[in-house]
């Protein structure tokens, strides 16, 4: 009895499930099942799995749907390499280094603080980056989904507007270093520039504009602690620190001037 009863209710199960003919991608004859229902001649037979471990993907003859084990492998990679693809491949590092630039001319410490200013430079990279996410999808997700580009096709596919992103942010310095490096000829197209070149060129223009950018956000702040050294030195005030007295003055600048609207909107342009 312990080995003919949970045999029939597998039998039972498999004939419901080969009478529906429910499958995940398309419509196949051959069985999952390792072993045919009722052949198990002891209990250890019973207590193995009996379901092979194989992942199918089927495009031409199917519904053109990724198998589902296989679409969980995907999301959970993309979802793993995400924040490091936000930070290398998009404008998210030039943005959260000038807002931190920002933060450190007004001297405020954590005012905004790091949550705020990571969440604002998302947004920002969110629509800066909206007419490349949407070509990805088009261009890429949406074939590949449909079964019309392979696993490599749509990878390809997929870098391509992210490269043509990429390029015209990156100095020409940049690429030439990394091409000498790798030992690269460049004819001077995108199409010749590996990924492993392009990205890290990219990755260290941004920064140097970045620093460009908040060194001229420092210039009017410096200004504003060298007049308030200046005066606490003239009334004899040596031991108050200039910082404590400038960071009113600065705050109230930065407020009538519209400083966030300025950096944003500066910072966004440089994008287009």
């Amino acid at each position: 009895m312990c080995v003919s009863g949970p045999a029939v209710i597998r039998a039972q199960a498999v004939e419901e499930i080969d009478s529906n003919e429910h499958h995940l991608t398309g419509d196949r004859e051959d069985s999952t099942n390792i072993d045919e229902p009722g052949t198990s001649e002891s209990p250890d037979d019973l207590a193995d799995l009996n379901i092979a471990n194989t992942v199918t993907v089927t495009y031409a003859n199917g519904n053109g749907q990724i198998n589902g084990a296989l679409r969980i492998l995907i999301i959970l990679t993309l979802i793993a390499i995400a924040p490091f693809l936000i930070i290398m491949l998009t404008c998210f590092t030039r943005i959260i280094v000038v807002l931190h630039f920002t933060r450190m001319a007004l001297n405020t410490q954590t005012a905004p603080p790091n949550n705020v200013l990571i969440g604002l430079a998302l947004f920002l990279t969110f629509f800066i980056m909206q007419p490349t996410i949407m070509s990805v999808y088009n261009e890429a997700i949406v074939p590949y989904e449909a079964g019309e580009l392979e696993t490599a096709d749509a990878f390809e596919a997929g870098m391509k507007p992210i490269r043509e992103f990429m390029y015209p942010q990156t100095q020409q310095k940049d690429m030439l270093m990394f091409m000498e490096i790798s030992r690269t000829e460049w004819d001077g197209t995108l199409e010749s520039i590996p990924n492993a070149v392009l990205v890290p060129s990219f990755i260290i223009s941004e920064l140097r504009s970045a620093f460009i950018i908040g060194f001229l956000i420092y210039i009017p702040f410096i200004v504003i602690d060298m007049v308030v050294a200046s005066t606490l030195m003239s009334m004899g005030m040596m031991m108050l620190p200039p910082t404590t007295i400038s960071a009113p003055f600065k705050i109230l600048l930065f407020v009538l001037a519209d400083g966030w609207n300025l950096v944003i909107m500066n910072v966004v342009k440089t994008y287009y």
